[in-house]
């Protein structure tokens, strides 16, 4: 399930934050060279200024289309990997409790600390609807802000709880006789701070949000990294039991 619910998505999503900018352009050159050409050319030095009308909308349709598909598509993925971690925190509770009681080891207590995890991402990481705060953030400017929130947010808690069960699940497998450790993350998510964020973002005038989308992509494409490599080293670890 990783490529299918762990997408990478491109910095090239910043471009939404330059179409607006191309538009004004646009129209400030294309009526300033009808100013510029009235005198020589007459009724005919409007042509330009009638192109960057025609233009001018359609560049802010395509950013309206592209922000709502591109806020569909950040929300989606924080579901779909927050699903499939639950499944994996799910199933690999169930594969160490079986060859627990095979080798007839006692690990309810740190089992224990893992189903309490398991518990807590049920409550608090909810699926929330991509389609609807896709067209809110479209519609509602506040709506995107919020998105920003939880985007951030949701990722930095659900990194900290399952660096929790990493270390509980290792501590488990230990006392079956099994080595397996979680391999050091390169890139540790921040707990970035919203309200300066937002601040910032005021500040200039919605330029700092270049960077915010920034920070929105990159986040989880480095946490997605990381899934890749524990996995792949789990996956090894018990491959190596059943040989």
């Amino acid at each position: 399930m990783r490529d299918e619910a762990d997408p990478k998505m491109s910095n090239a999503w910043l471009i939404i934050y330059l179409i607006p900018i191309f538009a004004i352009i646009i129209g400030l050159v294309s009526l300033l060279f009808s100013v510029m050409l009235l005198p020589t050319l007459g009724p005919e030095a409007a042509l330009p200024a009638l192109v960057g009308i025609f233009l001018v909308p359609l560049l802010a349709l395509i950013s309206f289309v592209v922000s709502i598909i591109l806020t569909y598509k950040l929300v989606k993925r924080r579901n779909t990997h927050f699903k499939r971690q639950g499944f994996l925190f799910e199933d690999l509770i169930s594969a160490v409790k079986s060859l627990a009681t095979k080798k007839k080891v006692d690990v309810e207590v740190g089992l224990s600390s893992c189903e309490r995890t398991v518990r807590e991402t049920k409550a608090e990481e909810t699926e929330k609807s991509a389609a609807l705060w896709a067209i809110l953030s479209a519609v509602v400017f506040l709506a995107t802000w919020y998105v920003y929130y939880f985007l951030m947010k949701d990722f930095y808690k659900h990194e900290r709880r399952e660096d929790g069960f990493w270390e509980d699940i290792s501590k488990v497998l230990d006392k079956c006789d099994i080595k397996f450790s979680a391999p050091r993350r390169t890139e540790i998510l921040p707990n970035r701070s919203f309200v300066l964020y937002l601040i910032l973002n005021i500040i200039t005038a919605g330029l700092f949000g270049i960077y915010w989308l920034y920070v929105l992509l990159k986040d989880p494409n480095e946490h997605f990294k990381y899934h890749v490599q524990i996995e792949d080293e789990l996956l090894s670890t018990l491959e190596s039991l059943a040989t």
